[in-house]
């Protein structure tokens, strides 16, 4: 499940779609074969599938640009704000030591922390075997989507010096459309594609506003005295925290993004000698793992809430401790990484 998801990441930037579309319609039919069902048997084994597959989406958001739509909104308003640019490769580069080695221990910390009941599962080889049976031998229309994804990854971590990201999606949708993989009717259909399309140019526009008219310049003047006081290293991790637990005040990530990035951001270029693309890049890495913290932090979130396989306790309770992880990651690995990835 959990490599399942980190296969998907790249190409899927919408973590909802991810886990609504296909890995959570997967692991629902898990915990039924175990006679584990929302309330008193969720604990024999569906609470842990569905707290991992929560946790790895979250993980997974934040290790890949294209993992998670806020990102590439973030990465404009980086853009816009510092006047720094990010690429595809370098973003999973600078996330690779926090993300790999989390993405590794995960299970095994839900094991620990929130364990099943049951602690084998022989049933699930043979579901499988027998699910991929009906489902019959692999179309050319199943091959050819696997080659176009392919195709936009390599492009976007190998072509960003002759081809903008934006105009390899466009491309592969095209592919995607004229080789009937898809039709035209199903992409005017995907109405939250088109929502997302539209807040995000109108949310950049927004950000870069406030810069022109001096909203930005003047708030990073007042906040530069009051940092002046402590050393580079504490304000970058006070700002990284501050960015990460403000999110208990969001339902949405896109919201959180325009509201706050710019603002700390522009805060963080006032202090003297504070490193921009380090402190850009923490930002950026948050945005995905603070989905974990509370039902409604991300996309996902109230669908695995809505599953009724983690209570209410439960769920606000893991968020809390798994939030206080990944927060420790990104700033006891991430940033001394950083600083010599980034020399």
């Amino acid at each position: 499940m959990p490599l399942a998801d980190l296969v998907l990441a790249p190409f899927t930037p919408s973590n909802t779609a991810r886990s609504g579309g296909t890995i959570y319609p997967v692991i629902k039919n898990i915990p039924p074969l175990y006679g584990s069902e929302p309330g008193p048997t969720a604990r024999k084994i569906g609470s842990y599938l569905m707290w991992t597959a929560f946790a790895t989406i979250c993980l997974t958001s934040s290790m890949f640009l294209t993992g998670l739509a806020p990102n590439l909104l973030a990465l404009s308003l980086v853009k816009t704000t510092a006047k720094v640019d990010i690429s595809w490769t370098e973003w999973f580069m600078g996330m690779a030591p926090v993300g790999v080695l989390l993405f590794v221990v995960l299970p095994w910390l839900v094991y620990k922390i929130y364990p099943p009941e049951l602690k084998s599962s022989p049933d699930v080889p043979v579901w499988a075997r027998e699910e991929l049976i009906k489902m019959g031998r692999v179309s050319f229309k199943e091959v050819s989507m696997a080659l176009l994804a392919l195709l936009a990854l390599g492009l976007w971590i190998f072509g960003g010096d002759f081809i903008n990201a934006t105009t390899v999606a466009l491309l592969v949708l095209s592919l995607m459309v004229v080789t009937r993989i898809v039709e035209w009717d199903d992409v005017l259909a995907h109405k939250q594609a088109w929502n997302v399309l539209v807040w995000f140019a109108t949310l950049v526009t927004m950000a870069d506003g406030l810069n022109k008219v001096g909203f930005l310049k003047w708030f990073a003047a007042g906040s530069a005295g009051a940092l002046s006081e402590y050393s580079v290293t504490t304000i970058v991790v006070a700002l990284t925290v501050i960015y990460f637990v403000v999110h208990y005040m969001f339902a949405s990530l896109t919201a959180h993004t325009t509201a706050l990035l710019p603002v700390l951001l522009t805060a963080a270029i006032a202090v003297p000698d504070m490193p921009i693309k380090l402190i850009s890049l923490l930002f950026c890495y948050t945005l995905g793992l603070m989905g974990i913290i509370s039902p409604y932090a991300t996309g996902p979130g109230p669908i695995y809430y809505g599953s009724g396989y983690v209570n209410r306790k439960d769920f606000w309770r893991l968020g809390l401790i798994f939030g206080a992880i990944y927060l420790a990651g990104i700033l006891l690995i991430g940033i001394p990484y950083l600083r010599y990835y980034l020399s």
